[in-house]
């Protein structure tokens, strides 16, 4: 689950020191021992025991350093840092691809495209997935405690319960710019990769509103705890927190508008400078497999792209057996895949820096 994950990835992030250690050990045996594989990865985004076996199975040893935006991890990677596998997200990914970074996938090395959902492959940024295998997937929804928001002001209002004062002072909103500027052009009715600036400045309008009126508090991962102790009445949220919330707390729910909201998919990916490819091919297949995907999905928390974890774990039994947050919608036309922009990406980012400093001024 990706709470406990926290205080394991600080203790395994102590040992790395920045890159410079790696994990305890692998066996010394199997087709890659005394090999190494250098791996860039968010936080809290690994299974329990999946680096220790991969290690095991190949004899290999795994270094991961860890990100804590796509924008980090970019600068690093651009700036010539070698690694063996990235897991960026899907319009990173694309930009990654546009500027010649990543080297394409050697499908004859890969055995796992089939085990994975169809959905989450073939997306816009890498449509034959020449350069990526998914990671993880998910959407992004409200999160809400069903004893003080009803599900018909939801489907009433979509994100624009985010304006509705009956949750004044009782609100969370995710510090992300994409996310935020995502929200609030689905409420209004746009796309959110529109480059319009009249319907950016209609989006930044919203969202000045949202702080103005509603007392919002402005958060990260800390929505996690809060929400699963049920200290506010909703939130922006990724799918697979709401998962674990929902799992720690049959009270809260989860709720995707019908106006639409972000498909997100995080991918594996091999730079072009990485010195170990093979053994890159040799971690997405362990990843992907039954044994790797399971250990990652069911700790962390997050959807797998692999089909029959994903089936396991949702199904009857499974550990997110009625949660509908660990399940993305899939049926919805209203949802979308972020797209690279980076003309638009600043200009959203200085907007949401305006934002922010009005929700400081406001409280």
């Amino acid at each position: 689950m990706k709470k406990f994950c926290a205080l394991v990835m600080a203790l395994v992030l102590t040992v790395l020191s920045a890159g410079c250690g790696g994990s305890s050990g692998a066996s010394g045996e199997g087709e890659f021992a005394g090999q190494t594989l250098r791996v860039y990865n968010w936080g809290e985004y690994t299974g329990e025991n999946l680096i220790a076996n991969f290690e095991a199975a190949t004899g290999a040893r795994v270094v991961m350093d860890i990100f804590d935006s796509n924008e980090q991890m970019y600068i690093k990677v651009a700036n010539g840092e070698a690694y063996d596998i990235l897991v960026p997200s899907d319009y990173m990914i694309e930009r990654l691809i546009q500027e010649d970074m990543l080297q394409p996938l050697d499908k004859s090395k890969l055995d796992c495209m089939d085990l994975l959902v169809d959905e989450v492959k073939g997306l816009p940024y890498d449509p034959n997935n020449d350069y990526s295998v998914p990671y993880f997937w998910g959407t992004v929804g409200i999160v809400y405690d069903t004893e003080k928001v009803s599900l018909e002001d939801l489907e009433a209002e979509g994100f624009n319960i985010f304006l509705n004062e009956k949750y004044k002072g009782d609100i969370y909103l995710y510090d992300s710019e994409r996310d935020s500027f995502m929200m609030a052009l689905k409420a209004l009715g746009c796309s959110m990769n529109t480059s319009d600036q009249a319907e950016l400045e209609a989006a930044y309008n919203w969202l000045l509103q949202c702080v103005n009126t509603m007392e919002p508090e402005i958060v990260t991962d800390e929505i996690i705890d809060s929400m699963a102790q049920g200290r506010k009445a909703l939130g922006l949220i990724y799918s697979g927190d709401a998962a674990y919330i929902m799992s720690e707390n049959p009270q809260m729910g989860f709720f995707m508008p019908e106006s639409g909201t972000n498909l997100w998919s995080d991918a594996m990916v091999i730079p072009k400078n990485a010195e170990n490819p093979d053994l890159a091919h040799a971690f997405i297949n362990y990843v992907s497999s039954y044994e790797g995907a399971m250990d990652n999905s069911s700790y962390v928390g997050y959807t797998s792209p692999n089909k029959e974890v994903m089936e396991e774990l949702s199904g009857e039994g499974g550990d997110y057996e009625g949660i509908n947050a660990y399940t993305p919608q899939r049926d919805n036309a209203n949802d979308e895949v972020f797209a690279y922009d980076e003309e638009t990406r600043k200009v959203i980012s200085e907007l949401f820096s305006k934002v922010k400093i009005a929700a400081s001024n406001a409280g």
